[in-house]
């Protein structure tokens, strides 16, 4: 209403607002009067009763701009307001992440937030703090701190004229509501680091972001950008026909939209109310923040004019699935007097409106007189027992003509009221208007309609929109993913996989006894006319726009892009699969042995890294002509591919380490990326490099995803098949303690497929890769299905290695996919390590000639099942998916993993640490 105001000036402000309280008025007088001063070219200057005269940066209110600064102090976040918190910045290895800390102040809720997030812990919306330290321990009280702030709670119900009430902003010894501190980590942070964080708090099964408030600034965001990352699954059940698994981005999917709003006050709260509706069963999930929780009774001081976001959706069981199809349910706080743009916004979005309030006034009848051009539905939920029962039914009868709505629409909740039948009634009603022709909108639809009403979105800034417009450009070339490949992606065809081949068979000749010297020419021949042929190709109008896009100047338009690229090709390049369907409590990993991999059952889809692969290609073929002395170094065209890679390195996206679609490891451009890699980490190039293994569908993604924050490709049916690798930073002031400057991870991805063929050529490859990747560690984590036996390349790497003397620091991990509680130390698991091995694994054995002395994995002279090399994990879901959130075993599990890795690198259990140039070294040796 303020808002308006500017535009109409004084003499409409009685016919507008004729309620307005007199201070409201005030306030509202105060800001035409500042407008129109500016428009007069005053200084805009405030003139208050005693003379002085401050002049103001940006627009009224004073107090509300004060409050937000001193929270982001008080949180210690003040510093990122001009130079926001990266997410690179919050990845860093530092001494806080080998325990398991409790904050002290309330500058460390910030950061113990992010730690609990990134290891999806459900208790990081818990902000208690541990006072009792000594008092020398605590922050020195700010000066110059405001004694008296202006500070309105709305579920106060307040018999003074005034609107204002004061109140204290928390001491360091307050708890913070965790709803503020939510708010002022998104204010402080990047865009990179909100969409990492609203992408962790939906697998915790939070509530998540959509409206954030700014009163500093006087505009709110829409998180448009920090919602494109989350991805569901869901059961989709036409009315005709068989159903099936759908895939698809939260922000893209139509969904019927429910909003639950308060006006004044209400006995009632909203989010347990709704909290009730998205639990399946007896069993509620805290899924929106609420006044019944740990310190959601704290007065909240910056997050009033937040709207929240979440979703139901189905599993195709019908004892578990509430709603038929998804359905988007909003959450705003703070009262809609106070904040009429976002109601308005909820309007216009929304299947139907829920407003909870116990007192309809005069006031609040003509804020709801004028929806009257609504097409919305309207539900009221009141508790008369606390408000003016006459008054409430005298203005809902005036109402009820106006919102074209019937005594059905107003519901009574009171104390007596039985709350899971009235829940039942909730749900009925929202299923009613789902069934029935309602409006569906997505994401982006309410984005349109908030850009409307003039609030910011966040991808409307430049950098986002030309990297937008790049990924079209490319995307929309894309018809057919094997047409595309075919011609854009040429390198990748026959003459990149018969080098590939020619170049394994070389290296095999190498190691023979006696190899014939004309059958190496013949290799070595047929390698570089296939590396001329290469050569001689140009790069494709496609490969041409993504080198554009990842050489920008601009940091954050390089990042913009990449995401932007990720979502398009996946979108447009997936494959079709041929399987049958599946519910989603019976889609289990694939554990079944060679089919995994198969082409036919498991086409790779189209992704970020075909274009790194092109760009390899390119510099793999011209460094052989270099080396061969067929090309003058003088002429290279492409020299300058690694190092625009390893900048996308240095921003978090993971790169490919072997081939996915040549199962091999291309050697000039692994060792041009490491050598660019030394230049750029200068003095700080001390590396250790941990490596997961296991086959496909063993949660070894996830796991170092939510061990380091990493953003290794999990969760789809189709996944990459090469090994990925991704760098992590360890902070200045650990990194003598822990003895290295970096942390180098590789995740094995769908290199090992866990069988051992008839042929024995697949075997025999994925065996050597394994070795490989075993061998360039200094710690091995093997990932295992609880009822599998260690996979047989895995292995014969083992068995490899240890004829070399060299074996990484190892942890096998054992996941619970069955959704059973396994109470942790249990010996079974180190007994399937002493148990009689399969017949796959005795036939990997007898490969490498030990058939006789090989007895058991115990048997080996590195392993020790008794010291703490064996770890059972429990399932990832509490509860069951697609409504079910990480569990809290799970994510505990996966710290002291984590805790137990970094303190055998910093006790150097590790093997020696090396640096960038002993691992090039390294590769080029294995």
């Amino acid at each position: 209403i303020e808002v308006e105001l500017l535009v109409k000036g004084h003499s409409e402000l009685g016919e507008v607002a004729p309620e307005i309280k007199p201070s409201e008025r005030r306030t509202a007088v105060a800001i035409a009067d500042l407008e129109w001063r500016e428009m007069e070219g005053d200084d805009c200057g405030f003139h208050y009763g005693d003379g002085t005269n401050e002049a103001q940066d940006n627009d009224f209110p004073t107090v509300e701009r004060s409050r937000l600064q001193e929270m982001l102090s008080l949180l210690g976040l003040e510093t990122y307001q001009m130079q926001k918190l990266s997410l690179q910045d919050s990845l860093q290895i530092s001494f806080d992440s080998m325990k398991n800390w409790a904050p002290q102040v309330p500058k460390d809720l910030p950061w113990h937030f992010l730690r609990k997030l990134q290891a999806l812990n459900a208790e990081a919306r818990n902000t208690t703090m541990v006072l009792d330290m000594p008092p020398d321990a605590r922050p020195a009280e700010k000066e110059n701190q405001m004694e008296e702030m202006i500070y309105w709670d709305p579920a106060e119900d307040i018999a003074a004229d005034d609107i204002y009430s004061f109140s204290e902003l928390p001491t360091p010894d307050t708890p913070v509501n965790p709803l503020d501190l939510l708010c002022a980590l998104l204010l402080s942070s990047d865009s990179f680091l909100q969409q990492e964080i609203v992408l962790k708090m939906s697998l915790c099964q939070f509530a998540l972001p959509l409206v954030l408030p700014d009163s500093e600034n006087h505009y709110h965001t829409f998180l448009l950008w920090a919602l494109r990352a989350v991805v569901r699954t869901w059961w989709s059940q036409p009315p005709r026909g068989l159903g099936s698994l759908r895939e698809d981005s939260v922000v893209l999917s139509r969904a019927p939209t429910f909003s639950f709003v308060r006006m004044d006050v209400s006995s009632n709260s909203k989010s347990q109310l709704l909290n009730a509706i998205l639990s399946p069963g007896r069993r509620q999930w805290d899924c929106f923040w609420h006044r019944d929780l740990n310190l959601g009774t704290n007065p909240r001081e910056i997050a009033d004019g937040l709207v929240e976001i979440s979703w139901f959706f189905p599993s195709g069981r019908d004892d578990l699935d509430v709603f038929p199809e998804p359905v988007a349910f909003l959450n705003l706080r703070g009262d809609i007097g106070s904040h009429w743009l976002q109601f308005k916004l909820l309007t216009e979005i929304s299947s139907a409106v829920f407003i909870l309030t116990d007192n309809i006034s005069k006031k609040e009848y003509k804020l709801l007189y004028s929806m009257k051009e609504s097409t919305t539905k309207y539900y009221f939920i009141l508790s008369p027992y606390r408000g003016k029962r006459n008054t409430n039914l005298r203005f809902l009868n005036k109402l009820i003509p106006v919102l074209k709505i019937d005594h059905s629409h107003v519901l009574v909740k009171v104390s007596s009221t039985d709350s899971e039948s009235f829940v039942r009634r909730i749900r009925g009603i929202v299923g009613s208007v789902v069934r029935s022709p309602c409006r569906r909108v997505s994401v982006e639809d309410m984005a349109h309609a908030a850009r409307k009403l003039g609030l910011r979105i966040d991808e409307d800034c430049e950098e986002c929109q030309k990297a937008k417009d790049r990924m079209e450009r490319i995307t929309r070339k894309i018809k057919d993913i094997d047409a595309y490949r075919r011609d854009e992606l040429r390198l990748q065809g026959d003459p990149g996989r018969k080098a590939a081949q020619v170049e394994r068979e070389f290296c095999q000749l190498q190691w023979a006894p006696d190899p014939p010297e004309k059958h190496r020419a013949e290799l070595r021949r047929r390698f570089l006319e296939l590396r001329m042929q290469q050569n001689g190709q140009e790069p494709t109008s496609g490969v041409q726009e993504f080198i554009a896009g990842i050489s920008s100047p601009s940091p954050g338009e390089r990042q913009y892009f990449l995401r932007w690229m990720e979502w398009g090709l996946a979108r447009v390049g997936q494959p079709r699969l041929r399987q049958p369907p599946e519910t989603l409590l019976t889609l289990r990993p694939k554990l079944s042995g060679a089919s995994d991999l198969s082409e036919s059952l498991w086409p790779e889809p189209l992704g970020v890294e075909h274009f790194l692969r092109e760009m390899g290609q390119f510099y793999e073929a011209e460094s052989c002509l270099v080396e061969a002395g067929r090309l003058p170094a003088g002429q290279r065209r492409f020299a300058h591919f690694p190092g625009l890679a390893v900048e996308l390195l240095l921003l978090g996206l993971p790169l490919e380490l072997v081939d996915g679609g040549t199962l091999s490891i291309p050697v000039r451009w692994v060792t041009g990326l490491l050598k660019e890699l030394h230049i750029r980490l200068d003095r700080r190039s001390r590396l250790v490099v941990l490596s997961a293994l296991g086959i496909p569908g063993t949660g070894k993604s996830m796991l170092l995803n939510t061990m380091f924050g990493l953003r290794f490709a999990t969760g789809r049916i189709c996944s990459p098949r090469g090994a990925f690798m991704q760098l992590i930073t360890v902070a200045e002031g650990f990194s003598q303690d822990l003895g290295c400057d970096h942390i180098l991870v590789i995740d094995s991805g769908g290199l090992i497929s866990g069988a051992l063929t008839s042929a024995g050529d697949r075997f025999e490859l994925e065996a050597s890769l394994a070795t490989l990747l075993m061998g360039l560690s200094n710690v091995t984590v093997v990932s295992l299905a609880e009822t599998r036996d260690i996979p047989p390349a895995i292995l014969h790497a083992f068995l490899r290695l240890e004829k070399t003397g060299h074996m990484p620091n190892y942890q096998f991990v054992y996941q619970n996919f069955h959704d059973m509680p396994a109470p942790s130390p249990k010996p079974r698991e180190r007994r399937q390590l002493l148990e009689p091995p399969s017949d796959l694994n005795r036939a990997a054995a007898q490969m490498e000639k030990q058939g006789g002395g090989f007895r058991t994995l115990a048997g080996l002279a590195f392993c020790d099942p008794e010291r703490q090399h064996v770890w059972h994990v429990p399932g990832l879901w509490h509860g069951a998916p697609p409504m079910a959130a990480v569990s809290l075993g799970y994510s505990e599990a996966i710290f002291e993993l984590k805790r137990c890795l970094l303190e055998n690198i910093r006790n150097g259990l590790s093997n020696q640490n090396k640096n960038i140039q002993q691992l090039i070294e390294l590769v080029r040796r294995l």
